[in-house]
């Protein structure tokens, strides 16, 4: 069989031992999740295809729940829905002892679908309904109240209500992250949380059982978690010597860093995203150095999402076509889009061929299969060079892709978890035409 031809291409050696064929790529492939062969999955699911680990999910949230409870004495996380709302995935955090945060209606029903006691709801968000504040009401959930309409509907509907209303504030604040994060909630600086409060207090129609912030996403600085926590405690020191009333928890939201690296970024996100110990070192000596009354201290709540999830995703994937730019770069078209991996708008994904067949690299764009021409999964990386039907991984897929993801031009794929012993299950089915038209109707007139 004849070789196909390769152009020869110049290439800087950088420092170390090279082969015959230049400096050997650290680029390793990956050839199995969690034991089962790449090839295998795609195989029986087909391509491309979504999967999930299920033991990566449990470690992570572990490792995480260890960081907290070796440094405060209450604490609870609850699992964010938006983040990865599959049945699948919240099912084995809820396993785990994670609460649920929801930020619509329908994330609200989705928890209670799920088994989710409603006592164990967050309803965070800036968009209830009347409606869905009446379920939530009832269900005694925590209702995050965002803005004053939203206090102001809540007062009203406790005067009708047979339940007193279980609520808190979204509190939002300077901590030197740059955008501020000032669209959700009251404000500390300039008083409107502490204004808040006080109507909740004085109203007597509400209970006041937290405060909440949520400072911002893929926050790299802890020290900014330890201002938060400093003044959400300074609220609730506040709340306790005016109203005589203790707060039962601080919930501190989410927007830990996965190791996923940012676009632009100089290192990469596995160097220098915080770790758990020391996002957790920061919170939790801020609320134990601060005023509050250590023997009410409130439960420490969590909703981090991203980083619990991000590293048990993977999309797998086919090269439909090798090809050359017309300034001579090489280019991959690949059957995964924007579409499916919505993270690439700010994310360098790591991405990795399935099998090691060559040594041969070069620097490489890679396109997904959609009719656009924003449709770039990287824009450039020293990638192997593969062939058509060639087969990669795409690592650190599990937060926001399945949730933000379109059908666009191509049928969204199927969904796979791999349990812990190693057995694929389908989380969600492979979409079809039919999927499509499932909702469409036609009028008579164009039948």
């Amino acid at each position: 069989m004849k070789l196909p031809f390769e152009r020869p291409l110049i290439k800087k050696i950088e420092a170390g031992i090279p082969s015959k064929f230049g400096m050997k790529p650290t680029l390793k492939p990956i050839d199995n999740i969690d034991g089962v062969p790449v090839s295998d999955l795609i195989e029986k699911y087909g391509s491309p295809l979504y999967v999930l680990s299920e033991q990566t999910i449990r470690e992570t949230y572990r490792e995480a729940k260890q960081a907290f409870e070796t440094r405060y004495p209450k604490v609870q996380f609850a699992w964010s829905y938006k983040t990865n709302y599959l049945n699948a995935v919240c099912k084995i955090f809820h396993q785990e002892g994670s609460w649920a945060e929801v930020v619509s209606g329908m994330e609200y029903d989705k928890a209670l679908q799920n088994g989710v006691k409603g006592s164990q709801i967050i309803f965070n968000g800036p968009s209830k309904s009347r409606e869905d504040l009446v379920k939530a009401i009832d269900n005694d959930s925590l209702i995050h109240i965002d803005h004053f309409d939203e206090l102001f509907l809540v007062l009203e509907l406790a005067q009708t209500s047979a339940k007193k209303p279980k609520v808190a504030i979204r509190v939002n604040m300077d901590t030197g992250i740059y955008p501020k994060w000032d669209r959700f909630g009251f404000n500390y600086e300039n008083g409107e949380a502490w204004e808040a409060l006080n109507r909740i207090m004085l109203s007597g129609k509400l209970e006041l059982v937290g405060l909440h912030t949520h400072i911002g996403t893929y926050i790299m600085t802890p020290d900014a978690y330890r201002v938060a926590a400093t003044k959400l405690a300074d609220l609730a020191y506040n709340v306790e010597r005016k109203f005589k009333h203790n707060v039962r928890y601080i919930d501190m939201g989410g927007g830990f860093a996965s190791k996923n690296t940012l676009k632009g970024a100089y290192h990469t996100g596995i160097d220098t995203s915080p770790t758990f110990e020391e996002y957790a070192e920061a919170i939790s000596g801020a609320l134990i150095s601060s005023n509050l009354n250590p023997d009410q201290l409130p439960v420490l709540i969590l909703e981090t999402g991203r980083a619990l999830i991000d590293d048990a995703g993977y999309i797998l994937g086919t090269v439909i076509a090798n090809k050359r730019l017309s300034d001579g770069r090489r280019s991959l078209i690949v059957d995964v889009g924007v579409n499916l991996l919505f993270t690439s708008f700010w994310y360098e994904h790591e991405i990795y061929p399935a099998k090691g067949e060559t040594q041969f690299t070069e620097d490489t764009t890679i396109y997904g299969p959609l009719c656009m021409n924003i449709d770039v999964i990287r824009a450039a990386i020293d990638f192997p060079v593969l062939k058509q039907g060639d087969q990669f991984v795409i690592k650190r897929v599990g937060a926001y892709n399945t949730t933000q993801w379109m059908q666009f031009i191509h049928n969204r794929p199927a969904i796979v978890l791999i349990d812990e012993n190693g057995e694929s299950h389908i989380v969600r089915e492979h979409e079809t035409l039919d999927t499509l038209l499932e909702n469409e109707r036609l009028p008579e007139h164009l039948k």
